[in-house]
């Protein structure tokens, strides 16, 4: 797939996030997890295409509280989680605008896709992520792989949108996950992808309840 982007060898890669958001908008890449971006800086959901009453808000910060709350207005802990609200249009104004909006939407996202495809990300496997837990949370060291196979299928599968680049070990893959949620080959091609280089802090957090459930039994 990075080559279906621009080989890296080429005089113009991009060097910078906003030249890589940049080279998107140009080569047809409008839609990064719920987002349909636009060629003339403007950012919406992209259940919203085609709607003409939205919400309108042209300070890209304001992407910020877009991004706080869901329909509901419950807080969204999880800013990949699928429930990005509806009924809202940003007018960024600019590249740089568009750039700080879709920050505050998904963060780290382009500077994630740019490592990859400078072939400079290095995916975290599980293990090591959690033998790095202190406090409360080292327990989570004793979870096992089918536990973590199966909160790894429940909290990534269905509540994120991210593709998930990390494995268990080195040479031991996350199987409870569609093809298409763990590779970028054959990624659609009007798509920016949303990368996950290590576990979360929300799946650190969920793991912890499982592994207690491992501690040696008193007699």
């Amino acid at each position: 797939m990075r080559g279906d982007f621009f080989p890296a060898e080429s005089p113009d890669f991009p060097r910078t996030s906003r030249e890589l958001l940049h080279r998107c908008l140009e080569s047809g890449r409008l839609r990064i997890g719920e987002i349909l971006l636009g060629r003339d800086f403007t950012l919406r959901h992209l259940s919203d295409e085609g709607c003409d009453e939205l919400e309108i808000h042209r300070d890209p910060h304001s992407a910020r509280l877009i991004a706080r709350f869901d329909a509901k207005g419950e807080f969204r802990s999880l800013k990949s989680a699928p429930d990005l609200k509806r009924g809202w249009l940003l007018e960024a104004g600019s590249l740089e605008g568009m750039e700080l909006a879709l920050g505050f939407i998904y963060p780290a996202a382009l500077g994630l896709l740019l490592s990859w495809l400078c072939g400079t990300l290095r995916p975290t496997p599980l293990p090591e992520t959690l033998d790095r837990q202190s406090g409360m949370y080292r327990i989570t060291q004793l979870l096992r792989d089918d536990q973590a196979l199966d909160l790894i299928a429940c909290r990534c599968g269905e509540g994120c949108l991210r593709t998930v680049l990390w494995d268990l070990e080195p040479e031991s893959t996350v199987t409870s996950l569609p093809a298409a949620r763990r590779t970028l080959d054959d990624f659609p091609a009007d798509r920016i992808p949303l990368l996950c280089r290590e576990a979360c802090n929300l799946l650190i957090a969920a793991a912890r309840p499982i592994a207690k459930g491992n501690l040696p039994k008193e007699d």
